[in-house]
């Protein structure tokens, strides 16, 4: 039998409003996506504690809360188009796409991408194309966006992104060094571009054109 992780999701989604996760739509996504799918057999019990967990290509899938605020501070549409940069594990990209019509999401590691593709199919979301391609660049084919969440930590907001964002629209971004970042929420406005800064994150850098320069052993 398997085991039923439904408590340890519903425990989560309670202590993220404790930690002040205020979004009934956002808690409600976390509710109901299975987190325990998109993490190892081995690391499943961990699943829903308040950290983030190795999915191997050094990467990591987000602690819950940076999941649920990042998620809460793009202040989603159901009719929004949503670019995600950083697939990762896929758990982000479920979250996204209970929360907007359509989600473009770019890896740049081949072998995660293929993995969230199946754990997405198995989980029957079709509202989500992902590709491998260097996120910092963005997607500009499927642009503008109404949304941009990028889940990787950047020195800055890379400049394709914000001129791939649609007049009104928004992007959350971890902008800092490797060490640290905070959250920043950009806003596109008629006239220019609004930037806010929000709590303070750490993820793994953003690779790329527009992100950091891989280090070489």
């Amino acid at each position: 039998m398997s085991e039923d992780f439904s408590y340890l999701r519903k425990t989560m989604v309670r202590k993220l409003g404790e930690k002040g996760i205020r979004d009934q739509a956002v808690l409600r996504a976390m509710e109901e996506v299975p987190r325990e799918l998109f993490v190892g057999d081995h690391l499943r019990r961990q699943a829903y504690e308040d950290f983030a967990l190795p999915i191997g290509s050094d990467q990591t899938i987000s602690q819950p809360w940076a999941v649920a605020r990042m998620t809460e501070l793009l202040r989603l549409d159901p009719a929004h188009s949503v670019l995600e940069i950083g697939t990762g594990s896929g758990y982000q990209t479920a979250i996204l796409a209970r929360l907007a019509q359509w989600v473009y999401s770019l890896e740049q590691v081949a072998e995660l991408a293929r993995q969230a593709i199946r754990r997405l199919r198995q989980l029957g979301v079709d509202n989500v194309k992902i590709q491998s391609f260097d996120g910092s660049i963005g997607w500009s084919d499927r642009a503008p966006f109404d949304r941009i969440l990028v889940t990787a930590g950047a020195p800055k907001a890379p400049p394709p992104l914000l001129e791939q964002l649609t007049t009104g629209g928004r992007m959350v971004v971890p902008e800092g060094d490797r060490e640290g970042q905070r959250l920043v929420v950009y806003r596109k406005l008629r006239h220019g571009v609004r930037r806010e800064e929000r709590e303070a994150v750490s993820f793994v850098p953003l690779t790329g054109r527009h992100g950091w320069v891989e280090e070489t052993p």
